[in-house]
């Protein structure tokens, strides 16, 4: 199974590393499922000029900014849509996901295509948007919930029957 880590980046103040960082081991050893993580793949699909560069375009030439910003788009909703089988989302209070337009785009795209999102912030209900709230399948207030969660519905144990003959 495929896990897609999805929350802000641009914005975010680790570039939204951290939280991806750390749940992304019990992912591989306690589940034993596979992660597309945004924030660490970089490059994606990118030359190494607009990789190293495509950022400052946003000041300087911003429609080349924007053909580099549609082969990133392009590429992660390529691999939600193809891949994935599970969204993960992370909102903070850092302010960071009310300036995100990615992160609301990837929850829709995901629950147009069936895709279960599960979304853990620690804000509050009301300090969320009610589009982000309807295209989650289950809300979390902290990481251990969703982590018991994941391992009730997707444990190995919980898996070892569907491989029985």
């Amino acid at each position: 199974m495929l896990a897609y880590l999805c929350g802000p980046i641009e914005f975010a103040a680790d570039g939204g590393k951290m939280w991806r960082r750390k749940l992304t081991p019990f992912l591989h050893n306690e589940l034993g499922h596979r992660v597309y993580d945004p924030a660490e793949d970089e490059k994606k699909s990118l030359t190494d000029e607009e990789a190293a560069h495509f950022r400052e375009w946003k000041q300087t030439d911003v429609e080349r900014f924007r053909r580099v910003l549609r082969k990133i788009i392009q590429f992660d909703l390529d691999i939600i849509e193809n891949k994935a089988d599970y969204v993960i989302c992370f909102l903070s209070g850092d302010g960071a996901a009310a300036t995100s337009g990615g992160t609301s785009s990837e929850l829709t795209f995901a629950y147009r295509k069936g895709i279960s999102v599960y979304l853990v912030t620690d804000l509050g209900l009301d300090e969320i948007s009610g589009w982000m709230l309807a295209c989650a399948d289950r809300v979390f207030s902290n990481v251990d919930e969703l982590k018991k969660f994941l391992l009730e519905r997707y444990g190995r144990e919980k898996q070892a029957p569907l491989w029985r003959v």
